[in-house]
């Protein structure tokens, strides 16, 4: 692990999309800038830039069919040892699968039939409580602007890392609340500040609408658990958000923490991590981060084969999830006393390539 200093800064940056970083990163052409793309064949992206249904129809009625039965594992043996077991597994279907489901829908690309996309999309939301409208937006400005401090409203490890609240998100305790302040937020006809600047107007009124819609199914939720005396209801609607978050934030961290700000190169402030078949099922093949950050058009089932083209282009991928923690754990320990640091993949990658 190689140290970088990237500026002069050794104080907390302004992560804010409202602060003196965003308009400094406008003032040196961070914002909106032109990346660097590893060549490919223009025909052979094509190929690798087609969409198709089946994967996501096999992955998605795969996906519902399991949340079916697990849920009805963990009703049917309430409460006992059998019903604890299907509710983790659950868990991890409702609160991170849901994860990446929004977020390949989001980009169009998951299936080719454009209402499969929007239908997927509206349910994983749902699911992993995030407004269809407004993470759509967040995630268009994520990818014009990656890890540009002051541009980009979904960086996880800021500099010095927030590690509190990093660990109790492992459990939805950070992201929970805050979604929930902001579903009350819209639902009474406001946005935030930080999202007005990256929503445009004529959306709000969809963010309003949502919201409204979910306080009505949570309040459903809740009204049955008070009617049946019983949490069940909310085991299978809502509660999930909480104990399964843990894979989506263990995959969600190991996208971009520790490296580089403010670079317009993905090979240098993203991470690949070869993973096993069950999480790259749940993350829906995401852990080919560099790829779909330098070509997010490409559907989630041809990533591998994209990854093929640009391997010997980028550094070389963490060879597991462990090892991708080897390598982050560090950083972000280091980076509590010297906010500077990063992990460096320019003097590897040049070698490299």
């Amino acid at each position: 692990m190689k140290g970088g200093d990237e500026t002069t800064e050794t104080t907390m940056r302004d992560y804010s999309l409202l602060g003196e970083d965003g308009r400094l990163a406008v003032e040196r052409g961070l914002a909106a800038t032109e990346w660097y793309k590893t060549p490919i064949d223009r025909k052979r992206m094509k190929q690798l830039m087609q969409r198709s249904d089946g994967p996501a129809i096999r992955d998605t009625v795969l996906w519902l069919g399991l949340l079916v039965v697990f849920g009805w594992l963990g009703v049917r043996y309430w409460f006992s040892l059998w019903s604890v077991l299907a509710f983790l597994a659950y868990g991890v279907l409702y609160g991170s699968a849901s994860d990446s489901r929004w977020h390949e829908c989001g980009h169009g690309t998951a299936f080719r039939t454009r209402w499969m996309n929007t239908a997927v999309y509206n349910i994983a939301c749902f699911m992993i409580m995030r407004d269809p409208t407004v993470w759509r937006w967040s995630h268009v400005r994520h990818h014009t602007d990656t890890i540009i401090v002051g541009r980009d409203p979904e960086i996880l490890a800021m500099r010095p890392p927030a590690v509190g609240q990093i660990a109790i998100n492992f459990f939805g305790l950070v992201d929970v609340p805050r979604a929930m302040r902001d579903m009350v937020v819209h639902a009474a006809g406001r946005l935030n500040a930080h999202e007005i600047t990256f929503i445009p107007e004529t959306e709000h009124a969809k963010v309003i609408r949502t919201a409204r819609v979910w306080v009505v199914i949570y309040g459903a939720v809740l009204g049955a658990c008070l009617g049946l005396h019983s949490i069940l209801p909310a085991m299978l609607i809502g509660l999930p958000r909480l104990f399964g978050a843990w894979h989506h934030v263990m995959t969600g961290i190991a996208q971009h923490s520790g490296l580089a700000e403010d670079v317009a190169d993905h090979r240098l402030n993203s991470r690949t991590v070869y993973m096993n078949p069950i999480s790259r099922f749940v993350y829906w093949n995401m852990n080919y981060h560099i790829e779909h950050h330098m070509y997010p058009m490409v559907p989630f089932h041809a990533l591998a084969a994209l990854h093929a083209e640009i391997k010997d282009d980028c550094p070389e991928p963490a060879t597991s999830i462990a090892a991708a923690y080897r390598e982050i754990v560090p950083a972000l320990k280091r980076q509590l006393d010297e906010p500077e640091f990063f992990v460096d993949r320019a003097a590897a990658l040049s070698q490299r390539v």
